[in-house]
């Protein structure tokens, strides 16, 4: 049964560029007066609207090895005369064709048999494979021709179409929120979704604002996979049957961010486009590079001012700059050095930043990274070394007229704390005598000590043993004498000998103090 098949034509009466090239717009031409066998709906789905690379012509009885995936073929049915129509040899031949990725077989009639053979249609009918009549009025090469000039027609309206998208491009990115307006104009020319993403993976623009929340959330799992790993690449992926396109900004090992567009696979010119605009973003983002260091240097200048007690300074310029700084008192957080030099980290901070408007300040420091918030948003400290799985000492509240001892106590919960957020009060109640004693000490307490134990060696006595013992039973010589096994009167006399060895009196707080501190530093256990 002949199938007539819409044709879709200009107002010129040419077929137009969205229907071709493909079997349903070759079959739609009038003037090749070709015949659809079957019904369309016999055969598989997308079948007619499947892409055709070329229109080739062969009467070999396996043409495959000289055919390439996504031909239409055209044959006149010589290979198989003195078949007496068997029917496994129609469809051994079909099945070479569709094996090989042939969208359609044109048989021609009325050159070696009249109408299509039947045993042929079936073995099409079989296989799903379009079948179409070639009257024997339509020469091959015509049809042919009509294929090469529908994939030229397609070809040339895709340059026109990439040379018009990176034109609106181009203009896009001289608006001035450049960045923006060049994502929304990618957005309309690929018809799709497109997000940028930062540094930090944090979507920053998006075009249009319709994507589900579920997707966004998989896709930002993604993009923080991809800036993780550092390295320039493209990459494709399906996130609840949506096909999606990531490509990475910047120099590896240096990422600026991820440009994530909901599109599959893209032809040659859609590539080209996304090129440019990868290449426009990478260098409006390089250019923000210079700007990036200027803005570190001078937060860290801000903060050496505050180091110095010139918070009115500090005050003018981030007014001006960034809304203000936190209001007192504050909680002053410290991390490590190199924390301060990731282009991640810095990303995140100016984001939040910005979006608090004066409600976090940060800069580096001599030894790190120093944070500013208000006293009542603890909470973004802990998202940050959450987030960045970083340490972070912070300080008790204080005031910008005590910030150089709010970043002492900061540098000080950092080191002596644990793996992420530790606080300065916490390591406070420890005692002074927790902190790590430095060399110095060590050798000064060993000193202090000295007399006591070359008495102890010389005369066999056990004053050192002695006195620990009574300093650490409150002076007491009764509690003493228990402790260690003797009289009363013996430990008094130990003591008596201990004061004229060391030559102090034992009897002030600050000599007790001084000894104290020498036996604790001596016997480790001050760490």
């Amino acid at each position: 049964m002949a199938t007539v098949l819409p044709v879709h034509r200009s107002e010129t009466g040419m077929v137009t560029t969205a229907d071709a090239p493909t079997l349903r717009a070759l079959l739609g031409r009038r003037d090749l007066h070709l015949r659809l066998e079957g019904e369309p709906a016999d055969l598989g789905e997308g079948a007619l609207d499947t892409p055709i690379r070329w229109v080739h012509s062969s009467d070999l009885a396996d043409p495959t090895p000289f055919l390439s995936e996504g031909l239409a073929l055209l044959t006149t049915g010589t290979q198989f005369e003195g078949a007496e129509d068997d029917p496994a040899m129609y469809r051994a031949y079909v099945r070479r064709l569709s094996a090989r990725g042939v969208v359609g077989l044109g048989f021609g009639t009325e050159v070696v048999r009249d109408g299509i053979p039947p045993v042929l249609a079936a073995a099409c009918r079989d296989e799903r494979m379009p079948l179409f009549e070639v009257p024997y009025r339509t020469p091959f090469i015509a049809v042919a021709r009509a294929g090469a000039e529908a994939i030229a027609a397609q070809s040339y309206a895709r340059r026109s179409w990439a040379l018009a998208a990176q034109r609106a491009i181009s203009l896009a990115a001289l608006r001035p929120d450049g960045l923006g307006a060049t994502i929304a104009e990618l957005a309309r020319q690929l018809d799709a979704w497109v997000g940028m993403y930062d540094a930090a993976g944090t979507l920053t623009r998006e075009h249009p604002s319709s994507l589900d929340s579920a997707v966004a959330d998989e896709l930002r799992a993604e993009v923080g996979g991809v800036l993780r790993r550092g390295a320039r690449a493209a990459s494709s992926m399906r996130i609840g049957g949506t096909p999606f396109t990531l490509q990475t900004l910047g120099r590896g090992g240096h990422l600026r961010g991820v440009i994530a567009m909901s599109a599959g696979d893209l032809d040659q010119e859609g590539r080209g486009v996304v090129t440019a605009v990868v290449a426009m973003a990478g260098l409006a983002l390089e250019q923000q590079q210079g700007l990036d260091r200027a803005r570190t240097l001078l937060r860290a200048g801000l903060v050496h001012s505050l180091l110095g007690n010139d918070a009115a300074l500090v005050r003018r310029v981030a007014r001006d700059l960034w809304g203000g700084l936190p209001a007192a008192p504050l909680l002053l957080a410290m991390t490590n050095a190199a924390v301060g030099r990731r282009d991640d980290v810095r990303e995140w901070l100016e984001l939040r930043a910005d979006e608090r408007r004066g409600g976090l300040f940060f800069g580096r420091g001599d030894d790190g990274l120093v944070l500013v918030v208000a006293a009542s948003d603890a909470a973004l400290l802990d998202e940050f070394a959450e987030r960045f799985d970083e340490r972070l000492g912070v300080s008790d509240p204080v005031g910008y007229d005590a910030f150089a001892t709010g970043t002492d106590q900061a540098q000080l919960a950092r080191d002596r704390g644990g793996p992420r957020v530790s606080h300065f009060a916490d390591i406070a109640r420890t005692g002074v005598l927790s902190l790590p004693p430095s060399p110095e000490a060590r050798t000064v307490a060993a000193a202090v000590l000295a007399p006591l134990m070359r008495h102890d060696r010389d005369h066999g006595t056990a004053l050192l043993e002695t006195v620990g013992v009574w300093l650490a039973n409150d002076c007491s010589h009764e509690a003493t004498a228990r402790a260690i096994g003797v009289h009363r009167h013996t430990v008094r006399a130990r003591v008596a000998a201990a004061e004229r060895a060391l030559e102090v009196d034992l009897g002030s707080f600050a000599a007790r103090a001084e000894v104290w501190a020498a036996l604790r530093l001596s016997s480790g256990s001050a760490t």
